[in-house]
């Protein structure tokens, strides 16, 4: 039962979870891992590695599909953002032309994740709480009030978000962020919430984390908190969406309210806190694929803090590992 990791890069953590969960259920599976580069750490760390095109390019799944096929892939897992659009538009003709299972939701949940106006109405439909958005309206007439908050439309790892304090940060920003949309800065603790649903949509673990220290985007310090109200409304958000596999969500809880600022359809960075707390989505996956049936359980470790720290891999002048 192989694995194919798209876009390994750093997610050396990830990668040895499936390794350690193959390895505890004692199936025989291998972890292949694919990148663009060869100096993506991760692929050191897979079983088998090759290099691929960019996600952009015509060749893309016709190398996938090559892949595929070479190492009989049982299951091919998506971990950046930019991979879900061209893999679920080609998701038809990647299972038909490969025995492997794609691990992307449906194209209206990408579509949700991807565009952050469509997020954002997608949590105002359904009536959870969002920052509101400062349109082009509330621009114009100065109806708003600092601070603020801005971010690419399309964004992903906090890469140009950024607090806006006053009008001149505000007219900076503007300029500065590629098609930014601006929204309301939600005061209080910031929550990813790590969810693994089954192939039909049904939740198996939600497990929130409280965001204590990040780090280019990704979590470095953070703590297991298993709060009531998060997840019974991330549970009423996952009915609505039915995602398929992980989704990332995120959500900002204060004194008197929480605002949701983020979906993501993938495993999420910080994963792996997740899985070491008990929700074990590694070992859940090889199961579903196996067929077993698995209900939805909250038997995760709460308040387990995860410090999260750099690993270094060593290769000779011909890119050999260095033991």
């Amino acid at each position: 039962m192989n694995i194919l990791f798209l876009s390994a890069g750093r997610r050396v953590e990830l990668i040895e979870c499936f390794q350690r969960a193959r390895d505890e259920i004692g199936i025989d599976s291998k972890i292949i891992a694919v990148d663009i580069s060869k100096f993506a750490p991760a692929i050191y760390h897979a079983d088998k590695y090759e290099r691929v095109p960019r996600v952009n390019y015509k060749d893309f799944i016709s190398k996938i599909i090559e892949i595929c096929n070479d190492y009989y892939v049982d299951l091919v897992i998506p971990t950046i953002d930019t991979e879900l659009p061209i893999l679920v538009e080609n998701k038809e003709k990647l299972e038909s032309l490969t025995n492997a299972k794609i691990l992307v939701s449906s194209k209206k949940v990408i579509d949700i994740g991807r565009d952050k106006f469509f997020t954002y109405n997608f949590f105002k439909e359904h009536d959870f709480g969002v920052p509101k958005v400062i349109d082009e309206d509330c621009l114009q007439r100065k109806a708003y009030a600092f601070p603020l908050f801005i971010k690419p439309l399309d964004g992903s790892s906090s890469v140009d978000a950024f607090k806006v304090n006053d009008e001149k940060e505000l007219d900076f920003f503007q300029e500065y962020v590629p098609n930014p949309i601006i929204q309301e800065f939600a005061e209080g603790d910031e929550y990813t919430i790590d969810v693994f649903c089954d192939f039909d949509g049904n939740p198996i673990t939600i497990v929130p984390r409280k965001r204590l220290a990040t780090r280019s985007g990704e979590v470095s310090k953070a703590v297991v908190v298993k709060d009531r109200e998060i997840i019974d409304e991330v549970k009423r958000m996952i009915s609505i969406l039915k995602p398929i596999g992980p989704i990332t969500i995120q959500c900002i809880k204060g004194m008197e309210d929480m605002k949701f600022i983020e979906i993501n359809p993938r495993f999420g960075g910080g994963a792996p806190i997740s899985m070491q707390a008990g929700a074990d989505s590694a070992k859940n996956l090889y199961k579903l694929l196996e067929g077993e049936k698995l209900i939805y359980h909250e038997d995760y470790e709460d308040g387990l803090i995860a410090l999260r720290y750099d690993q270094a891999i060593f290769l000779d002048r011909d890119g050999n590992v260095v033991k």
